[in-house]
């Protein structure tokens, strides 16, 4: 098949999503043609059969913001004609679900079909979809998508129950690619963080309100005065400068750790003890399973999706939004030495469910349905 696809280029979970789907989808034999902006995070290779194509916006005094989604279904139209396109997967909603029924209608103009995927991530539903100003819009792209996924249960009934939507959606979880996200022999960079054998805690994100960093903080507390830990902090965003106030008001710089953005953040994840997720938001937790497939169990929030791939007791825990307390307890308990290997067996073990080579042939399913429907309205 020669695939489109369309999504933000960025380090959130959508735009990983995306390239790394791409990827393996090339890697399989498709014809992947990614369209967006600036070249996708972890698109770091070419092969023959992955290629890019530059959105370009180009100025206009008479608009005070770049109408980035017309220059978006443009870009979408030239490449289906000059590509030859037989599907357009567009990842998150806004704008990318709006452009691409834009152009579907351009090309069906000029007699080309060309049906379009919508996956469905989290905050273009949760948050983004919700204001009055997008609504409408977001309604009406998801029902004239050729196919529409969610990456968890949960984000399907939020978005049911928030959205008028007539056209079915097609469970599909997140996935890992465990011959990169597998625990590494990193002794040397465990020794260097944790030079007197401490347990080191992990969290990694893109640093807003809702991952909710500072309870991060309040469980790391709860737990070093328990037992001897540092903790890594890997990412970057708006709540960054706070929680480097709040650690250094509370005397944590010794044992914390700022890494910023990592490419390899397999690297890091293979030398910690525990990944903290006290997310206030989550449609599925895709750090949770990065973290899982490097044999990390998982202290999290029963927020969203997580609930569907943290199991309670047997790869981490799961507490109430916000619960610290309970967190902390439940962290102290993996950490103890008889029982953290047992808990990263199954953190392993859960993660293998999520594999790459696993979930990938559902879209491909959700990929032929499309044509066949197109081609059945032809």
């Amino acid at each position: 098949m020669k695939i489109g696809i369309v999504c933000y280029p960025t380090f959130g979970g959508s735009g990983v999503v995306a390239t790394e789907l791409g990827k393996a989808l090339a890697k399989k034999g498709h014809e992947i043609h990614f369209i967006t902006y600036e070249q996708p995070t972890r698109l770091d290779f070419f092969s023959e059969n992955l290629y890019y194509h530059k959105v370009e916006v180009p100025p206009y005094p008479l608009f005070d913001y770049p109408p980035y989604e017309l220059a978006l279904a443009s870009r979408i139209v030239n490449v289906a004609e000059s590509a030859k396109l037989d599907v357009l997967h567009v990842h998150y909603a806004i704008p990318h679900a709006s452009a691409a029924f834009m152009a579907k209608q351009i090309l069906l103009s000029k007699g080309i079909f060309l049906p379009f995927v919508t996956t469905l991530h989290g905050t273009d539903i949760t948050l983004v979809g919700k204001d009055l100003s997008y609504e409408p819009v977001v309604t009406f792209s998801i029902n004239q998508s050729d196919g529409v996924t969610a990456v968890s249960e949960s984000l399907k009934q939020d978005t049911l129950e928030h959205f008028a939507i007539t056209t079915p959606i097609d469970v599909i979880p997140n996935f890992i690619d465990l011959d990169r996200f597998r625990k590494q022999k990193k002794e040397h960079f465990k020794k260097a963080i944790c030079p007197n054998g401490e347990k080191l805690l992990i969290h990694t994100s893109n640093f807003r309100k809702v991952k909710r960093i500072d309870d991060v903080v309040k469980i790391f507390c709860r737990v070093r005065k328990q037992v001897p830990a540092k903790l890594l902090l890997v990412g970057d965003g708006p709540e960054l400068n706070n929680i480097q106030n709040i650690c250094q008001s509370m005397n944590l710089n010794a044992d914390v750790r700022f890494l910023g953005k990592l490419e390899a953040i397999e690297e890091v994840l293979s030398v910690s003890d525990l990944y903290l997720m006290p997310s206030e938001k989550e449609s599925f937790g895709l750090a949770a399973l990065e973290a899982m497939a490097c044999e990390v169990p998982v202290i999290s929030s029963n927020a969203g999706g997580i609930p569907e791939l943290n199991l309670q007791g047997i790869t981490g825990f799961l507490s109430d939004i916000g619960n610290v307390e309970e967190m902390a307890t439940n962290a102290l308990f993996i950490l103890k030495d008889e029982n953290l290997h047992t808990f990263k067996e199954n953190a392993l073990k859960r993660a293998k469910e999520f594999e790459v080579s696993q979930i990938m042939p559902m879209y491909e399913t959700v990929y032929e349905k499309a044509v066949a429907k197109t081609l059945t309205h032809a």
